[in-house]
């Protein structure tokens, strides 16, 4: 009953189509007018992704620091590593360049060589002041000389933090506002003030000026996204027309694939400016995604209207054969890559919830769009002429089915044991996979601004700020000397720790005013004891408030909470996990529980915690694919045994990929996580198509299963080698990506779909043919609920003529 209320379904479907031709074209225009008009809602992110959900504790360890001591990812660094840089001329030109920062509103302080101050004790009054380093501007080479001297040998305070001692490489920090951080008055400012005035520097003193910094480098990144959208768009147009063309040979054909695609582009910018989303480095992808999944689309329905074309020339009947066979198998395809998409949803990730509605609905979009405008378009044009036709008879693909055939006949057994060789191979290969949660591992290696990344973690031991937050529980708790000391002892293990910087916090400063107590002798430059605290904090109290600006920046108003600042270098989740364990093992040593609360945290910790959270998603994820896409198959074959005999073709892929991904030390992170769930969708369309190929042939045979098998096999042989080399050279355009994480994804799902598609078509039918006994009779072979390429009596009678040819 179902199947007969499908079958008039799509028979209704094509009549709709055939007969209101202009109110679908003008409902169509309407539609993309519509989301067209919300372009103007998308904006380009200004954060790093947030891979974990917001009531996650890492993330609200990290707010609760947030709003404490507000925006910690602010700093700008520009270093300089020169040995002509020490020169009256040049250090002078160093200094003016940080003082023209000073004058913008976007700029909250600069600190450079000219705005060090040295802590001097005025005895008279009890209190500190601040002395500058240089006054004006340095009038002499002795000078400079003095100013070394100070600098490397007298005051350790400021050593790792505006210079290097052994190195002797200069810094300067930009603080920029912290509520302009995260919005587009961020990259005004880098692009239109920061990088000409740097520039202009350049030029003039001849020194190569390093820039870093979290908001520089999110910045650039950003900034790479929305150049490549469009870079991605016309190579993925430009690769499958190509491909298309190549195939059918018809321009025709190709601009009519072209102009169906390119709606469903700019559908798929209105759904994300309906949507209020982000373009993210995921987001980004969907675009030359959909024209990508959209041309395969096409294919199936361009190359059914010419196969029906010249069977019987009757260009309306093969229309209206277009809509009601092809359309029930393209919906039931497109629906099962959606669903591979959509499964993104369900987790509890922000960005790939995004990532998944998006790509879900456009993807169903570019099938209605395919589905509504070729046929109508068709109507409107001339026969197709024969040079059209030619390729349906093009030799070299018939030699390939060929072989594809010879291989099932009389290579099944060789075909079994590269399958399990391959299996095993690729488990051991699963087992070197390693998880990377560092947030610069995906940029480009050419860039400069990576380069300069290196350069400060050569450097400054890293820019990546990594913070722990110590709640003593009580006023003025932080200025104990008992707390102090344990700060103390925990910085000897971040001192310690190859892969952090030197730890900034209220105990250096501290040691630093003891310092000033002894006069500037650089030997006192530790802490103090119990009765030379008192001391010194009565100094600090008669101390300017104006003067107390750093301590207001380590430390909140009431004295309660202090921060421990360190910086780290681009390393893998492994490392900073082990790391994390020595902290706070530490931690839970040094401070006890019932008095401190003491927390981890950070803009690159919480990064690598949610890649780890989202690998936990992963197998979910994946599994929820498996399972919605078996319920497909399940509701089309309703036979158990072909479920899992449908699943083995498109599962094996994705195994090897993952052992690939082992072999050659592709890392799983949020870019790669996507492969296995995409490829999953896509790869099992295939198998939809082959499956209920050989169901038709099965009925048309009488239950002779390898006559099915090989007559399934010449039928959707060539479908399926037109589509999936589509799809591999179309995720192919992502390589050229200056992303190392969207190279990998393209060339992971190529792969993978690559492998799916030879597995398709060389396991799926040996496995059909050596479990024939188990899975191919009538009541194993129910009568399925829909019947994807139903037949009337008519097309039956053609059906029999073809096989008689």
């Amino acid at each position: 009953m179902f199947k007969l209320l499908t079958k008039g379904f799509w028979d209704v479907v094509a009549r709709l189509i055939l007969r209101n031709k202009i109110i679908i074209l003008l409902g169509i225009l309407a539609i993309t007018v519509f989301l067209a008009s919300k372009w103007e809602n998308m904006r380009f992110t200004y954060t790093e992704a947030n891979l974990l959900p917001s009531d996650h504790p890492a993330n609200i360890e990290y707010d609760h620091f947030l709003d404490i001591f507000g925006e910690e990812g602010n700093l700008i660094v520009l270093g300089i590593k020169d040995s002509t840089f020490f020169s009256q001329e040049k250090l002078n030109a160093w200094n003016d360049l940080s003082d023209k920062f000073k004058q913008y509103d976007e700029v909250e302080s600069v600190v450079s060589i000219r705005d060090l101050q040295k802590l001097v004790k005025n005895t008279e009054k009890q209190s500190f002041e601040l002395e500058p380093f240089i006054k004006d501007s340095l009038k002499s080479q002795q000078e400079v000389a003095e100013l070394k001297e100070d600098l490397f040998h007298k005051y350790p305070f400021y050593d790792n933090f505006l210079f290097n001692t052994k190195t002797q490489t200069i810094r300067t920090a930009i603080y920029l506002k912290k509520d302009i951080v995260n919005t587009p008055i961020r990259k005004d400012f880098i692009f239109n003030i920061l990088e000409p005035q740097i520039a202009s520097f350049k030029k003039n003193t001849g020194l190569n000026v390093r820039v870093s910094g979290m908001p520089y480098v999110r910045t650039l990144n950003a900034q790479n996204i929305v150049d490549e959208i469009g870079e991605f768009i016309a190579l993925a147009l430009a690769v499958t027309s190509m491909i298309f063309f190549f195939f059918f040979r018809s321009f025709r054909a190709t601009f009519i694939s072209l102009f169906v695609v390119c709606i469903g582009v700019m559908w798929t910018f209105g759904i994300i400016g309906l949507l209020n989303y982000e373009i993210t480095v995921l987001t980004a992808l969907i675009p030359p995604l959909i024209i990508v999944i959209g041309i395969p689309n096409c294919i199936f329905l361009i190359n059914k209207y010419q196969h029906e074309v010249k069977s019987h020339g009757n260009k309306v009947k093969s229309l209206q054969r277009v809509i009601t066979k092809i359309g029930n198998a393209t919906l039931m395809t497109n629906v099962t890559t959606a669903s591979g998409f959509a499964t993104f949803i369900l987790t509890e990730s922000n960005l790939l919830k995004e990532f998944g509605t998006v790509a879900s609905l456009s993807i169903i979009g570019i099938f209605i769009l395919c589905l509504l405008i070729i046929p109508i378009i068709y109507t409107f044009l001339p026969y197709p002429k024969d040079r059209h036709l030619e390729h349906l008879n093009r030799k070299w693909i018939g030699g390939f089915v060929n072989w594809i055939e010879k291989m099932v006949r009389e290579r099944r057994i060789t075909i079994y044991i590269a399958s399990v060789v391959l299996l095993i191979a690729s488990i051991i290969g699963i087992y070197q996979i390693r998880i990377s949660g560092s947030l610069i591992e995906d940029m480009s290696k050419d860039s400069q601004f990576f380069k300069d990344i290196q350069f400060f973690e050569t450097e400054f031991d890293g820019i990546m700020p990594l913070e722990i937050l110590i709640d003593t529980q009580r006023k003025k708790g932080v200025m104990k000397l008992n707390t102090l000391k344990r700060m103390e002892e925990l910085e000897e293990v971040i001192e310690e720790t190859p892969e952090l910087s030197r730890p900034i916090s209220v105990v250096s400063l501290t040691k630093y005013f003891k310092q000033a107590y002894y006069n500037g002798n650089p030997k006192y430059y530790q802490l103090p004891s119990s009765q030379e605290n008192s001391f010194i904090l009565s100094y600090v109290k008669n101390t300017s408030t104006n003067d107390n600006t750093l301590i207001n920046t380590l430390m909140d108003s009431t004295g309660q909470y202090a921060r421990i600042t360190t910086f780290m270098k681009d390393i893998g989740t492994d490392k900073m996990e082990k790391i994390e364990e020595n902290l706070e093992t530490r931690i839970h040593k040094v401070f006890p529980d019932d008095r401190y609360k003491v927390s981890i945290t950070g803009k690159a910790l919480v990064f690598q915690k949610g890649t780890k959270y989202l690998v936990k998603n992963l197998a979910i994820s994946l599994t929820l694919a498996i399972v919605l896409i078996s319920i497909f198959m399940a509701f089309m074959f309703r036979s158990f045994r072909m479920i899992i005999v449908s699943l083995v073709p498109n599962i094996l892929p994705l195994v090897i990929t993952a052992g690939i991904m082992g072999f050659i030390g592709v890392p799983i992170k949020p870019s790669t996580i996507l492969v296995f769930s995409i490829a999953f969708g896509i790869s099992v369309d295939d198998t939809i198509h082959f499956l209920a190929k050989y169901r038709q042939e099965l009925q048309f045979y009488n239950w002779k299963i390898r006559k099915s098998v090989y007559a399934a096999l010449r039928e959707t042989g060539v479908s399926m080698f037109y589509t999936s080399i589509v799809l591999f050279f179309g995720f192919s355009v992502f390589t050229v990506s200056s992303f190392g994480g969207t190279v990998a994804l393209g060339a992971l799902v190529s792969t993978t779909l690559l492998f799916a598609m030879l597995s398709n078509l060389l396991l799926l039918p040996s496995l059909l043919l050596g479990l024939e006994r188990n899975i191919a009779n009538k009541e194993v072979l129910k009568e399925p609920v829909i019947d994807i390429l139903s037949e009337n009596d008519e097309e039956v009678q053609e059906l029999e003529e073809n096989h008689q040819k």
